[in-house]
């Protein structure tokens, strides 16, 4: 009775799901990562090196949205090439890989044996399992593109998507330096505003992405706010020594 009213009692407990979570947007992050922090590095620096020379903000601003326009282009084109590459990389690999298949099996299949044993698996575990995953083509080619190239098959849409990520972002990463010249006429009055700014968006931008790839907040923003704020400095360096001259 009491083994019963036990089990009864289990039954009665709820069972708990278990839920893994685990981030998959990996490459998405990457382009907004590549397109924002170019995107407030690059305008910054291009303002505050002509500031000093021209003390309208509106003319700094017409040559910042002129950058924006060639800079986005630029860099989502660049995003839409290198997508397509890897698109047409895998392909090319996968057509290798299916033409090896069916013209050396038997060293295909030893090297999916290897890879077997190389897991811990026994030779008659491996052998039991090699058979199995040749005894269908795409199967097979699909487990060497997997486990021997370490290559994952990219999304046909990858190659559009990624060149609007990057461009948008380096878009709407290079408006925030360029804001305070369009509030403020002058120049140099702007350019403090503008380094205040991309300052706090390079610390924004990094805690963010901390969050989404599940690193410490403080550790990111501060490692983007030193990364960005170097290259910013080191660009508008360069831009006001241009410009002395």
């Amino acid at each position: 009775m009491k083994g019963n009213q036990t089990m009864k009692r289990r039954s009665r407990i709820p069972r708990q799901t278990h839920v893994e979570q685990h981030f998959t947007a990996t490459e998405t992050v990457r382009d907004i990562v590549i397109g924002m922090s170019d995107g407030l590095t690059v305008p910054f620096a291009l303002a505050a090196g002509i500031s000093g020379a021209i003390a309208v903000s509106h003319i700094i601003v017409t040559a910042g949205v002129a950058e924006l326009a060639a800079g986005g282009i630029s860099m989502g084109l660049g995003g839409y090439l290198a997508a397509r590459t890897d698109f047409e990389h895998y392909g090319s690999e996968r057509k290798r890989e299916l033409d090896e298949v069916r013209e050396i099996p038997r060293e295909e299949a030893r090297e999916v044996f290897k890879i077997f044993r190389t897991y811990g698996l026994n030779d008659e575990d491996a052998g039991r399992v090699t058979t199995a995953i040749t005894a269908d083509k795409k199967r097979w080619v699909d487990f060497m593109m997997r486990f021997e190239l370490q290559l994952e098959e990219p999304d046909r849409k990858r190659a559009p998507l990624s060149a609007l990520t990057i461009g948008g972002s380096y878009v709407a990463g290079g408006l925030i330096p360029l804001l305070p010249y369009m509030l403020v006429h002058d120049a140099t009055r702007a350019l403090y505003y503008s380094a205040a700014f991309t300052l706090l968006a390079l610390f924004l931008f990094g805690a963010i992405k901390g969050k989404l790839t599940g690193l410490a907040w403080v550790r990111s923003a501060l490692q983007t706010v030193a990364i960005g704020g170097v290259a910013a400095g080191v660009a508008f360096a360069i831009a006001r020594l241009v410009n002395a001259h």
